[in-house]
């Protein structure tokens, strides 16, 4: 491996060429025609348009990447997170094609990537799973009588879903039929495979996923979990590591069974293993994302192993250079997503010119981002503007730090979600930890604002 296109763009892209360059390797960026002024494009070695703005003609066209890898030479192929990222066929066709394309196989992709194979393989494993129908369900009439065995609530999602797209909550019989075809609609639309499955509604749950790595020889270890239960709309919005909730025991198993899925899969790149964890602390298998997260940043700044080098070292044949017994677990780190979006009118996309871009700075404090004063923020991608990573030796350090760094972040032109952050970090339950993933939807639904004047205390 000499030259690695980075099959994407905005901040992951820059995380992965800056990654590339430490490893001594060169770098191609891709770019539609709405990011040629993008930071990606300045910071790697060589450049290519490869089509126009919409991203399905541009960083989803793959006979283009592959013109661009033929071009400049490339003969690896990284693709972050999003677009071409957990596409089984793209890396099927990377590899015939002579690329090392830098994850797991076509194989795991295709088979983690269907939450029905992943959940049967998690069941192989001897990982608690949520009660559920056997795989597919493909009529009305079979999915109704699933639904009642199972009991109501359950979700009703896409074999084939990501982002949060294709689930809909059936509350109870009456309205199971509509939502079924709802589902299947919206999955069909969104992944072109209306398939879905059903699965009991944990009530009340955490977010919380393991990361893992996995090299070509078999070894295996994870670095530990991060709690993504602050999240609206499915959409996660801070993440934290380590969960205030977790004692090293749960931690141990929720590892250890994360390893086991990996195995079980013939894994060898790293990923993320996530579950839902209830109010009594039993956990369940929900999926496995075969990439780099977006929050893998959490994990680094609490284990100081750079992930993206790892992925890129493991897709070159090298063995992992530490064991389980390696890993340590230092402090608290939080990330804070800073989206283009405006919280005082439900978090409505605001895209547009970066009037001026003043990050935080000082100890403790990492910003990932691809912004600048003066770059415009294109209406045809997500919002991200920059992740925003605090440490301190404890969680009650690390959210007070957080509180600085946002005071200090200064971005004009456009509504952000730091408003948002400062109002969270001030709520008594999120302080406490004494919150689930329906928390943020349920200030929301209350009708509570979040960026604008308001008792400081939520009532839910």
């Amino acid at each position: 491996m000499q030259k690695v296109l980075i099959a994407n763009r905005g901040e992951i892209a820059v995380r992965i060429i800056r990654a590339c360059h430490d490893l001594g390797l060169q770098t191609v960026a891709v770019y539609s025609q709405a990011d040629a002024e993008a930071l990606h494009v300045l910071h790697a070695n060589e450049a290519i348009c490869i089509g126009e703005a919409p991203s399905a003609k541009s960083y989803l066209k793959v006979p283009h990447i592959l013109s661009a890898c033929e071009v400049t030479g490339a003969d690896a192929v990284h693709p972050g997170y999003g677009f071409l990222s957990e596409n089984a066929k793209f890396a099927a066709i990377c590899e015939s094609c002579g690329l090392n394309f830098i994850g797991p196989s076509p194989t795991s992709i295709a088979l983690l990537g269907d939450k029905a194979q992943a959940k049967a393989v998690a069941k192989k494993a001897g990982c608690p799973v949520i009660p559920g129908s056997d795989g597919v369900v493909s009529n009305l009439s079979d999915a109704l009588e699933e639904a009642k065995k199972i009991g109501f609530p359950v979700f009703i999602k896409a074999v084939a879903g990501g982002g949060g797209k294709g689930i809909r909550i059936a509350h109870s019989e009456d309205e199971f039929a509509k939502l079924f075809v709802a589902a299947r609609t919206e999955a069909e639309a969104s992944f072109s495979n209306p398939d879905v499955y059903l699965e009991k509604m944990i009530m009340n749950p955490r977010h919380i996923e393991i990361q893992i790595m996995g090299d070509k020889h078999g070894n295996y270890v994870h670095l530990g979990e991060r709690d993504c239960t602050i999240q609206r709309r499915r959409q996660k919005l801070i993440e934290e590591a380590p969960s205030p909730v977790l004692s090293p025991k749960l931690r141990q198993k929720m590892g250890q069974a994360a390893i086991n899925i990996a195995k079980e899969a013939n894994y060898h790149s790293v990923g993320t293993v996530e579950f839902l964890l209830d109010r009594d602390h039993n956990f369940y298998f929900m999926e496995v994302n075969t990439r780099v997260q977006v929050e893998h940043t959490v994990t680094e700044m609490l284990t100081g192993v750079d992930i993206v080098a790892m992925q890129i070292r493991i897709a070159r044949g090298e063995k992992l250079p530490f064991d389980q017994k390696d890993i340590e677990f230092k402090g608290h780190a939080v990330q804070l997503r800073i989206n283009a979006e405006d919280p005082s009118r439900n978090f409505a996309p605001s895209p547009g010119r970066l009037e001026y871009y003043v990050p935080p700075g000082g100890p403790h404090v990492r910003v990932d981002s691809a912004c600048y004063s003066g770059y415009s923020i294109p209406p045809n991608y997500d919002s991200m503007i920059a992740k925003l990573i605090v440490t301190g030796k404890d969680r009650t350090e690390a959210l007070a730090r957080s509180k600085r760094a946002l005071q200090e972040f200064h971005i004009g032109g456009v509504k952000t979600t730091i408003p948002f952050h400062i109002d969270m970090l001030s709520h008594g339950a999120f302080i406490s930890a004494d919150f689930d993933l329906g928390y943020v939807d349920g200030l929301i639904a209350s009708g509570y604002q979040f960026g604008t004047p308001h008792d400081p205390e939520p009532k839910l």
